[in-house]
């Protein structure tokens, strides 16, 4: 469908900016809501309502909206879910993705537990970055956040990717009161063994009960003194658009990052828009408002009439996302459901 559609809107035509005059050249494409964990800050035990097949993306039209914002500027995609290594034939995928011109850097962000499986595909299909999810290294205690008993699997994915090392690997653990302050200094350490940067992240108000408490927030602040009394670090500086503030061991035994969309929000110079598993293009994972791409990849759009729909719904990014601010509603989705 792609080919029988393109036209010369694929061509790099003027960047894609913001209302605010951020340029956007980051997307995060979600390929599925399915997941093989239940992370309790994310679904609730029994899963969600998973979307029907006819309704997610297929390989083609994912692949024609990507080319589709090359041409507007996007050279940076990331592939979320869900879990998108359940997908049936995922590293094909990105290997079509890994093909369009102006994409300079295709990374995915996983649970892991597939990836021992398909590390060696991933890699051949032109992945060079993967983020791991990994919220605790004690058994237990992966067990209690995520409700499975598969710490072993994340391990043993992760263990896939230390055979390359020309890759970049992130660990992230989402900052969870009661499980990280136990878990900050055995990271700290596994950050320094494998030369992972391992980055904590503040829990955000994206649950599957709606319910999010600031008094229960554990920051990036306390993760970091607490690491900082086992292994003292020193900070780097930040670059732009990035999420994480870098901190290096003072004796150079590798980084830790903290990302605390709370307490020190990065909305400034926010880069990045999602687009969802069913093709709805978000511009904040707290947008309250989506802007719909399948019917028109399904309707016959040329890439021109693709590009002004993407335009008009980026010009109207919002200036931050207001957590914590006085009226503040948490967006109807959640996290599996928006794409990571």
């Amino acid at each position: 469908m792609g080919a029988g559609h393109a036209d010369a809107g694929t061509r790099m035509t003027e960047p894609l900016f913001d209302g605010h005059g951020r340029r956007i050249n980051d997307l995060r494409v979600s390929v599925t809501d399915l997941c093989n964990l239940r992370c309790h800050y994310c679904m609730p035990a029994e899963g969600m309502q998973w979307l029907a097949k006819d309704q997610i993306l297929s390989f083609e039209e994912i692949t024609r909206v990507v080319r589709v914002m090359a041409g507007l500027g996007v050279t940076d995609v990331r592939l979320t879910g869900g879990e998108p290594l359940v997908r049936k034939g995922f590293p094909q995928l990105a290997g079509m993705l890994g093909q369009i011109d102006g994409i300079e850097d295709l990374s995915v962000t996983t649970n892991g537990l597939h990836l021992e499986r398909d590390a060696a595909a991933l890699v051949a299909a032109g992945i060079r970055r993967f983020n791991v999810s990994l919220d605790a290294l004690q058994r237990e205690r992966f067990l209690q956040v995520t409700r499975r008993d598969a710490l072993h699997k994340v391990l043993a994915g992760l263990a896939a990717l230390e055979a390359y090392p020309e890759l970049t690997v992130k660990v992230n653990a989402v900052a969870l009161r009661g499980v990280t302050e136990h878990e900050a200094v055995s990271f700290a350490e596994f950050a320094r063994e494998h030369r992972f940067e391992v980055r904590f992240i503040e829990a955000m108000p994206l649950g599957a009960e709606q319910e999010w408490n600031r008094e229960e927030l554990l920051t990036g602040d306390e993760i970091r003194a607490i690491i900082h009394a086992a292994y003292p670090l020193e900070p780097v500086e930040r670059e732009a658009h990035a999420t994480a503030r870098i901190y290096r061991f003072t004796d150079g035994g590798g980084e830790i990052g903290f990302i605390n969309p709370i307490t020190e929000p990065f909305c400034g110079d926010c880069n990045r828009i999602r687009i969802t598993a069913e093709g709805k293009l978000r511009t904040c994972l707290f947008s309250h408002h989506e802007t719909d791409l399948r019917a028109p990849l399904r309707d016959g759009a040329t890439d021109a009439e693709l590009q002004q729909v993407i335009r008009d719904a980026v010009w109207q990014k919002e200036l931050k996302h207001r957590v914590g601010e006085p009226g503040f509603r948490s967006p109807l989705r959640t996290m599996s459901q928006i794409g990571g």
